[in-house]
């Protein structure tokens, strides 16, 4: 595994290939005290969050298969980049007749394994306007 400490006067900064830690006075073998698991996501590349681009290609042919007839289907990632936010945007006939939350647990139940990953998710469904 790789590891490497940097250490300044009252701060130290260990980064392995499994996290990356901020903490004070720490040295490499010490437990750190706290972890920024999304940089330790990052770091790791297809163990933590997928990145933006291709995830939002991933959704977007996940929702087409289930919502063949819908007329828009946005995904947009929010995060910056990284993948870990999503605004999901859904126009869909299929929606006819459910209400809102059933509308959004049918979205959730689709994409609940890249969900998983994500720290945050928007949803907008509507049905077409005639």
């Amino acid at each position: 595994m790789f590891r490497r400490a940097f250490t300044s006067s009252s701060r130290s900064i260990s980064v392995s290939r499994q996290h990356v830690y901020l903490g004070s006075g720490f040295s490499q073998g010490d437990k750190p005290q706290s972890t920024l698991s999304l940089l330790s996501r990052l770091w790791n590349g297809s163990n933590g969050v997928l990145a933006g681009k291709h995830a939002e290609q991933k959704m977007i042919s996940i929702l087409r298969n289930r919502f063949p007839q819908a007329q828009l289907i946005e995904v947009t990632d929010v995060s910056g980049g990284c993948g870990a936010m999503f605004d999901i945007n859904v126009v869909a006939p299929e929606f006819k007749g459910l209400n809102t939350v059933k509308q959004h647990r049918i979205i959730n139940e689709v994409l609940k394994e890249e969900i998983k990953d994500m720290h945050g998710l928007r949803i907008r469904t509507s049905i077409p306007q005639v």
